[in-house]
């Protein structure tokens, strides 16, 4: 199958801007020793070095045009800066972003690098580290007590990319040896973006009745239905946000959501 995103590889960089921007408003005002509920091991200034270091060590691969991982440790910078105060983490996250940003705008989309998927290309990276600084804000706006939200057409493109991921065949093989009856007659999972505007198309059906998870986006009918504004969902699905929430509504078997959102944790 192919990762196929619905923004282009411009937006995709401007959105990685902007994401680390929203990230990095909290980093500049909120308790960097604070524990990241969502990621407990974590104090909010360890996720903010995570996420500029996965964002230069993406750079990296595109930079150099790696054909094969490259060592965190190789990455210039990557560890963060010396000075653990927030003027310094702020300042070393947007050094980082800006220079990815530059490596993938120069690539363009279709360069080939390095990646752990089948999509070999550098439009694939501007697309991750999008939604992977997207999940990380959220994480981030949990620990600081801040609200979260996500402009449309990027939370349902990252809700379709966690889609997309778990239908790779690794992550499947990888569903497979947790045991379990994950698939099976029946078993289909609708998500509906209550809030999405015209034309953006916020439904998805999760097709667990073949050999492989298959998904689809359309209004269908299924054994259960996730329903809810649309960053509200995305955080269920990420499990940021718990499917009991009163922020959003399951109606039918919620032990398959729940048995799937346990399966499916690789965010």
């Amino acid at each position: 199958m192919t990762l196929q995103g619905s923004l282009t590889h411009e937006e995709y960089c401007a959105a990685l801007l902007a994401e680390t921007d929203r990230l990095r408003e909290i980093v500049r005002t909120a308790d960097l020793s604070a524990t990241v509920p969502t990621c407990p091991d974590w104090t909010l200034a360890e996720l903010a070095r995570h996420v500029g270091g996965a964002h230069r060590w993406t750079g990296t691969i595109v930079a150099t045009r790696a054909s094969e991982s490259v060592d965190p440790a190789d990455v210039p910078g990557g560890a963060g800066p010396e000075d653990k105060g927030a003027a310094a983490l702020d300042a070393w996250l947007a050094e980082g972003v800006e220079q990815t940003v530059a490596a993938l705008r120069e690539a363009g989309p279709d360069t080939e690098v390095w990646s752990w998927t089948t999509a070999r290309n550098t439009g694939f990276w501007a697309r991750r580290m999008v939604h992977e600084t997207v999940i990380h804000r959220a994480d981030a706006a949990l620990a600081a007590g801040v609200p979260f939200d996500v402009p449309a057409p990027v939370a349902a493109d990252c809700l379709e990319e966690w889609l997309q991921i778990g239908e790779l065949p690794m992550v499947v093989a990888r569903f497979a040896e947790r045991g379990g009856e994950l698939l099976g007659p029946g078993r289909t999972i609708h998500v509906h973006a209550t809030d999405a505007p015209p034309g953006l198309d916020a439904e998805w059906l999760l097709d667990l009745t073949g050999a492989a998870p298959a998904h689809r986006r359309t209004h269908e009918k299924a054994a259960v239905a996730l329903r809810g504004p649309l960053t509200d969902v995305l955080q269920v699905l990420y499990r940021r946000l718990p499917a009991d929430s009163d922020r959003v509504e399951v109606l039918g078997e919620r032990a398959l959501l729940d048995q799937w959102l346990e399966w499916a944790t690789f965010g």
